[in-house]
């Protein structure tokens, strides 16, 4: 999409980043989470809770107005405190968040594709996240390079190894 651009995160942007975690968690139409059930929920706010980390990284997509309309980041989180994607300690997780209204326009793919070409810049060799099966982002995703790596019952973790 040529009428969109991209910058980098900045820890200025944690209030957004939040806001594009409760559009990831919301993905359903019928959820309808609270920003407010999310942050309470640890296994959801450690995506988000004191951004911007060290080794945090992530791209804001945003309109011809300069206003966001997405993002993608990553963190590096423990085995003492996984994600739903973790696959080890050195596998960044990634998570993506589009506003509804952008949502289908190739902002997915453009921020996917922006931040896996950050990532090989910085030297990592995979990216992780978790997608619910029926999210049609898990379609882009495994378009984009990501393969299943471990199955739940209605999620999967997929890995992008990326080439150097």
């Amino acid at each position: 999409m040529t009428d969109l651009g991209i910058r980098a995160a900045t820890p200025a942007d944690s209030e957004f980043l939040v806001d594009m975690l409760v559009e990831a968690v919301n993905w359903l139409p019928e959820r309808n989470w609270s920003r407010e059930r999310i942050l309470a929920d640890p296994a959801l706010a450690h995506y988000v809770t004191g951004w911007m980390q060290p080794n945090d990284f992530g791209l804001v997509a945003v309109d011809p107005a300069d206003r966001p309309v997405g993002a993608a980041w990553f963190r590096y989180l423990t085995a003492g405190d996984p994600g739903y994607g973790y696959v080890s300690d050195d596998v960044p997780e990634l998570t993506i968040g589009v506003l509804e209204t952008w949502r289908g326009r190739g902002v997915g793919r453009m921020l996917v594709r922006a931040v896996l070409d950050a990532a090989r810049e910085r030297g990592i060799r995979r990216v992780s996240l978790s997608v619910e099966r029926a999210n049609f982002a898990a379609r882009l995703y495994a378009a984009e390079g990501f393969r299943t790596v471990e199955s739940f019952e209605d999620a999967d973790t997929m890995v992008a190894e990326i080439k150097t």
